[in-house]
């Protein structure tokens, strides 16, 4: 198949993610989602980029296996206070976990490593990459964190907050070329890639 072709392959979104499926949202596309089942304990990486890489690719590469025709994208990302990219920040999922987090990246640089797998098994296509966005926190203090959760729920975002929503108040400071490395799935990047397969956007 052509790459020309590929404007009207089916396109699925490996993510359970209601962000990412926002996002997507943007483009105006018709896709539909399935959530991959994989395991994203670290496998020994020492640096946030191969974590985030790895499991974006294998995000994509379960789905693929079952829909070899469908354009599949996975993305994933991993979060990582300065100087440690070795010490990923995960999801925190109770909120003892989200005020630990919390205090920890108070006043501190908080970097953001999101990778983004677009794969086409049927035309042979498969790009993976990944694109780095980093927060400076402001000083927070503990009812500022505790009101910030209560309202929030941040529970199932790495770093313990959601800048599309009232997280964008714990900050002084956003840096990177795209907004949405920070919310989870460069799209910018990925808009290039759906163009190089074919797609129009717009």
């Amino acid at each position: 198949m052509s790459h020309s072709e590929n404007k009207n392959a089916e396109i699925i979104l490996a993510s359970s993610s209601q962000t990412r499926k926002d996002l997507m949202n943007r483009l105006g596309l018709t896709y539909h989602c399935i959530s991959p089942d994989i395991d994203e304990s670290p496998r020994g990486e020492t640096h946030a980029d191969d974590l985030a890489k790895r499991l974006a690719f294998e995000k994509a590469q379960v789905i693929t296996k079952d829909h070899p025709n469908a354009i599949v994208i996975g993305s994933d990302q991993v979060a990582w206070r300065e100087h440690s990219p070795q010490d990923f920040i995960g999801k925190p999922l109770t909120v003892e976990k989200a005020i630990q987090q919390l205090q920890a990246n108070s006043g501190q640089n908080v970097y953001f490593s999101t990778a983004l797998s677009v794969q086409h098994l049927a035309s042979g296509f498969e790009h993976t990459l990944v694109e780095h966005y980093h927060v400076k926190f402001r000083e927070l203090t503990l009812d500022e964190i505790q009101r910030y959760i209560e309202m929030d729920q941040p529970l199932h975002c790495a770093g313990s907050f959601k800048c599309e929503s009232l997280g964008i108040s714990l900050f002084e400071q956003m840096i990177g070329q795209d907004q949405t490395t920070l919310m989870g799935m460069p799209m910018i990047q990925l808009c290039g890639i759906l163009r190089k397969l074919g797609l129009q956007l717009p």
